[in-house]
């Protein structure tokens, strides 16, 4: 089922979705009577006397959740203390952690490591039940002043303050299906508890005329807030020695080593700034192995270019750095590509003023 599953995603093979489509129902069947428990107050949230905002999608990734809480950090970190929370989705360790950034990938999870690593003032946990979690980072840290949750949309159990649910533009919610004949892990209509709709991952030249289109398609209610963003690359730098880095060029051949839920934004943009491309491809938050390390090796070696690099995306270099030594003694150039979230037509301004007034309107 998991290969199935995998294969679906990836290729919108619709023979496989066909065949999956009942197990759809029957997961569907699941979050419906989850639902109403929740409507029958059998199940209920729980709501904490600090700003928390949540940064989720319906599908199973590929959203881009990671780059905006990211933009959130950015914009609020230099005012007040910041502290950011997630599963640690396939870390090999259990319970609730505070991250540093001396953990490895499989002590904390690919996203928070990362993002420890990058903003070290900010306080960064990883648990599994986050309604236990939150306690523990205010008791652990009690001047933090606001939380981020990183891909809760689904995790009923908190009432956050703000709830902001991103969906990618070449993939909305509203023309996908439930797992796992699609990627969605809810219904479409459940994007009704967003605050903030985040449409991802817009092209370059998205128009004002395409944002009304595709607005009209989300049916926003009248409390909610549509924005458009986009992804913008910077500059790639050598991963074993960051102060360096590396001008990819016309004439610069890639190995492209990726292990993210959706690649094609990626690539897209390689294709405009490089020679060309070849490419491994795994799964989401794949943990790399010696056969991995052997197939990367011998693919780059058989490259016949006098520039060439491995280039791969920051959360996969998180979970390549396990192989540090196998990249410094086969002389392997691992070049790391990171990016940062721009607002579409000017909304920019709009969406910060939107979080500050948030922010300065939360009453305890």
């Amino acid at each position: 089922m998991c290969d199935c599953l995998h294969i679906a995603l990836m290729t919108n093979n619709i023979f496989l979705k066909i065949i999956l489509f009942p197990f759809s129902l029957i997961y569907g069947t699941v979050i419906v009577i989850r639902e109403l428990l929740y409507k029958a107050d059998l199940l209920r949230g729980v709501s904490f006397d600090i700003p928390v905002i949540s940064v989720g999608n319906l599908s199973v990734g590929g959203t881009g959740k990671t780059p905006h809480i990211e933009f959130l950090i950015r914009l609020l970190s230099p005012y007040i203390q910041i502290g950011t929370l997630s599963r640690g989705y396939k870390r090999k360790t259990s319970g609730y952690r505070v991250v540093n950034e001396f953990d490895s990938s499989l002590d904390a999870g690919d996203e928070p490591l990362q993002i420890k690593r990058k903003f070290k003032d900010v306080f960064v946990a990883v648990c599994e039940n986050r309604v236990f979690a939150i306690p523990k980072m205010l008791m652990t840290k009690p001047d933090l002043q606001t939380i981020l949750l990183d891909d809760a949309f689904q995790h009923r159990q908190i009432i956050p303050g703000l709830n902001i649910l991103l969906t990618q533009h070449s993939r909305p919610f509203f023309k996908d299906f439930l797992l796992p004949s699609g990627s969605l892990r809810e219904f479409p209509e459940s994007y009704k508890r967003a605050d903030v709709i985040i449409v991802t991952k817009c092209p370059d030249k998205l128009s004002l005329d395409d944002a009304e289109k595709f607005t009209k398609s989300l049916r926003p209610f009248s409390h909610q807030k549509v924005f458009f963003s986009k992804f913008k690359y910077r500059r790639p730098y050598f991963w074993f020695n960051p102060s360096f880095s590396y001008n990819l060029k016309e004439d610069t051949d890639v190995l492209l080593i990726s292990a993210i839920a959706n690649s094609d934004y990626l690539v897209d943009f390689l294709h405009a700034n490089v020679n060309s491309i070849e490419m491994l491809e795994f799964r989401d938050h794949h943990y790399f192995k010696e056969e991995d390390m052997r197939a990367i090796h011998s693919l780059f070696r058989s490259m016949k270019s006098e520039n060439k690099i491995i280039l791969t995306t920051e959360k996969d270099a998180g979970r390549l750095e396990l192989f540090r030594s196998f990249f410094i003694e086969n002389q392997l150039p691992l070049v790391v590509l990171p990016v940062e979230v721009e607002f579409c037509l000017d909304q920019q301004a709009e969406f910060e003023q939107y979080i500050k007034d948030y922010l300065l309107s939360f009453k305890r």
